[in-house]
């Protein structure tokens, strides 16, 4: 019983994910709705600001994701003839911790701030995407950091509040994916 619950919640888990990167590809450039000069909301500004992020050059990208820290590459597509640039994402691995014995309302407040902890890091933009694994097995799931540093994506793993009791660990690797590319 107890096995089909874990199955039912990690379900659930995967489709609430799915349904998060989803909306976050449908709303992809919206971020620039925000005039960070003054506090105001402009739409015109907006358009502006979407239009530039559109037609900023592959240079321009490269030297801002260098700018800030990360580590990246670029090679050139033999099909298309566009340059594409290769970033180092952080991959947080989430398993199963040594400390399993909270009771049920323990278990399930801790699954709820877990919840919170993945959803800030995806609107604050630390983490791309994040999911449970479909089996119940020792590995949970995975995170993908957008940060430049392993020890900062390692960071921000380790403040996950179901980490710090203990119900979960965390092992984060260097993984490297063409910047932009959506999932299909």
């Amino acid at each position: 019983m107890e096995k089909q619950r874990l199955k039912g919640i990690a379900n659930y888990l995967a489709a609430l994910v799915l349904m998060i990167a989803l909306v976050g590809c449908k709303h992809e450039g919206k971020e620039h709705d925000y005039d960070h000069d003054n506090g105001n909301d402009h739409d015109t500004e907006h358009a502006v600001h979407e239009v530039d992020e559109k037609t900023k050059s592959v240079a321009q990208e490269i030297k801002e994701l260098k700018e800030a820290g990360f580590q990246i590459f670029e090679y050139m597509d033999e099909k298309t003839g566009d340059t594409i640039i290769m970033q180092q994402y952080f991959l947080a691995f989430l398993k199963r911790g040594p400390n399993r014995s909270q009771t049920k309302e323990e278990a399930d407040s801790l699954q709820g701030l877990h919840m919170a902890h993945l959803g800030r890091m995806y609107e604050e933009g630390y983490a791309d995407i994040s999911g449970p694994f479909g089996d119940d097995g020792d590995l949970r799931g995975i995170t993908i950091y957008n940060v430049p540093t392993l020890q900062m994506a390692d960071s921000l793993a380790n403040m996950d509040p179901s980490v710090q009791a203990g119900r979960l660990e965390i092992e984060v690797k260097p993984w490297w994916a063409a910047k932009g590319f959506p999932l299909r």
